[in-house]
């Protein structure tokens, strides 16, 4: 895999403006979980923050409300047997990484682990809410560290051009997802 390099947090956002599925790992007194979900997006630019939706009952909810931090990965298409895994049993019973075989690797700024493969993450603390926590599940989270894998992330954007396996992974339902298209650029009409 290649070395991941450092997004500049105003420009964070783009990691997530496509809609990809993430997977979501968090990590409290020793435990660690990591669960895919298809609902996040960027919220804010200045501090940059992101909003993910985590069910109650799930065991990374539990971890990133106990440490108040997580991170958000962003898989590619290589790793679409290992997110449909990660999405399909409860941290609550078995050991998720070692049922994907997803591999853990440390956080830079928070103890919530990264997936080894994907080809970025942002690392978040959590901005507590706790009528938008409760009510809807709703999480906002500070952009705390953000990289991005320099073969399909170039000068502040994506460009899976020639990388296909690193396309990133949007889940539709029932096991089948799509991988991100072909990028083309279109040129503002001038208003007259």
């Amino acid at each position: 895999m290649s070395k991941l390099v450092a997004v500049d947090l105003a420009k964070s956002y783009r990691l997530l403006n496509h809609g990809p599925t993430v997977l979501v790992s968090s990590a409290h007194a020793g435990e660690q979980n990591v669960m895919a979900a298809a609902w996040a997006m960027p919220l804010d630019f200045d501090p940059p923050k992101v909003l993910v939706v985590v069910d109650k009952a799930t065991h990374t909810r539990e971890l990133m409300e106990a440490s108040g931090e997580f991170v958000l990965n962003i898989p590619c298409r290589a790793q679409a047997e290992q997110v449909l895994t990660a999405g399909s049993c409860s941290g609550k019973e078995v050991d998720k990484f070692a049922v994907s075989g997803i591999i853990a690797l440390p956080g830079e700024t928070v103890a919530a682990p990264h997936v080894d493969g994907c080809i970025a993450y942002l690392e978040c603390r959590i901005i507590s809410e706790p009528h938008n926590q409760q009510r809807y599940d709703l999480f906002i989270g500070e952009v705390l560290a953000a990289r991005a894998d320099p073969d399909v992330w170039h000068d502040g954007h994506w460009n899976f051009d020639g990388h296909d396996a690193k396309r990133s992974l949007h889940y539709i339902a029932g096991g089948n997802f799509f991988s991100i298209g072909e990028q083309f650029a279109v040129a503002a009409r001038q208003a007259e």
